[in-house]
């Protein structure tokens, strides 16, 4: 009796506690449905949103963005229920990570940079610098993300990995790394904006409850989003959670743009181009099933939102012109002029450790104002948190410090690069610059 009681109860919770392997994981729905909270994840849900207002926007009232992790775009585009979804959509084809690692780019689809990171380390990004938040708060636009497998009752202390992937038992499904809004100390520690960093069985109450926000992140965990497992895994979860939700008016309501995107590629020697899908009750009728070859980063999420709803700008790489074009069936409906480079002009999105930023502690320098004279594509001024030095701009940022060679006693080399359009400084030391 004891033994078939253990056994069931190895079944119940298999979904969250599968024992990682070399041999592949098979995807084990951790509930009924989508929208139907489960017991396999940490608890339950302790509250609802009150999110009913809806600003409109110019072409959608709601984005639902949904990352998955470490997939090639030809691997991506040839699974079939990628396929599949590319049908029902515009399959951006020319869509691009900022670099590499993962966090990076999660900082970076909420920050407007990634701040020289080049690493998945546990950062808190002081309090004094803006987000896509403050750009939606400031509008009165609704918001939230969703994190699976996060801790509700503490996501900033939560899991960071230490250890090499995969890590050994117990195994972590949620991972800090992954969940952009908890890295910056305006959000997480702010406690009424700290209650929008939820879980999936949050998201499930949700839109049950009918209180979905406007702007939504989703990050699967570390098996279903492919970081740990295979895209043929990840395909499984979409089946099983994404699908059910294109039919769903309380999640693909009326004008709502879902994107399905990946953090960055497999291959970190190729270009940074990662298979994105913009779906949902926003897109045209005669453009799905329909691809656009316009260069697109992370950043054109945070420029389309500021063009969908005319909002401010953080004053960073969402106002880089290079990096941040509107997707070009918004921009095409609010007179919103994409930017064109030629092919030799097109910055490496490949590149890890070269950009000196507050977080690269081998080019390092102290956090700087945005450019205060920045017009991003929502046609605002920048936004300015509060205890900022406005007077410490890019252009009076003092030189690299290069903290690992402040140790040694052999002297190192620097030469110029360019990333993103903007004229950087790498170190030519192996230790702190690596370009594969």
């Amino acid at each position: 009796m004891t033994r078939r009681l253990l056994s069931a109860l190895l079944l119940c919770t298999s979904a969250i506690h599968l024992a990682f392997a070399a041999t592949a994981q098979v995807f084990v729905p951790p509930s009924t449905g989508p929208l139907v909270q489960t017991a396999n994840y940490t608890s339950f849900s302790n509250f609802t949103l009150d999110d009913r207002k809806v600003v409109k926007g110019r072409v959608f009232d709601r984005i639902v963005q949904v990352w998955l992790e470490n997939t090639d775009f030809e691997t991506a585009a040839s699974t079939p229920i990628f396929e599949s979804l590319a049908e029902q959509g515009i399959l951006l084809t020319n869509f691009n990570s900022v670099t590499h690692p993962s966090e990076p780019n999660y900082i970076a689809a909420i920050g407007g940079d990634f701040f020289g990171s080049h690493d998945d380390n546990m950062y808190h990004i002081p309090s004094n610098i803006s987000t896509v938040v403050d750009l939606l708060e400031d509008k009165d636009i609704s918001w939230a993300t969703y994190q699976e497998n996060m801790d509700a009752d503490g996501p900033h202390r939560s899991p960071q990995p230490t250890t090499p992937t995969p890590p050994p038992p117990p195994y972590p499904y949620y991972m800090r790394k992954h969940n952009g809004p908890v890295i910056f100390d305006a959000i997480s520690q702010d406690a009424s904006r700290a209650r929008r960093i939820r879980t999936f069985n949050d998201f499930a109450a949700d839109v049950v409850n009918g209180t979905l926000p406007q702007w939504v992140f989703v990050t699967p965990n570390m098996v279903n989003d492919a970081h740990d497992t295979t895209i043929d895994f990840a395909a499984s979860f979409l089946e099983y959670w994404l699908v059910p939700l294109l039919t769903d008016p309380r999640v693909n309501g009326e004008r709502t743009l879902i994107l399905l995107t990946f953090d960055e590629n497999h291959t970190g020697t190729e270009q940074n181009r990662v298979w994105t899908l913009a779906l949902g009750t926003a897109i045209p009728l005669n453009l799905r099933g329909t691809t656009d070859d316009t260069l697109y980063t992370h950043y054109s999420t945070i420029s389309t939102v500021e063009n969908n709803w005319g909002l401010n700008s953080l004053g960073r790489q969402d106002t880089n012109a290079s990096v941040s074009n509107v997707f070009a069936f918004v921009a095409d409906k609010t007179g919103h002029k994409n930017v064109v480079l030629p092919p030799n002009e097109i910055p490496q999105f490949n590149l890890s450790a070269v950009v000196p930023g507050p977080l690269n502690s081998a080019l390092f320098v102290p956090f700087s104002a945005p450019n205060l004279h920045a017009r991003g594509a929502g046609g605002g001024s920048v936004l300015i948190r509060p205890g900022l030095d406005k007077t410490l701009t890019p252009d009076k940022l003092p030189k690299p410090v290069n903290m690992i060679a402040l140790n040694r006693t052999t002297p190192f080399q620097m030469s110029p690069a360019t990333v993103d359009g903007r004229h950087i400084i790498a170190c030519a030391d192996a230790q702190c610059s690596n370009t594969s």
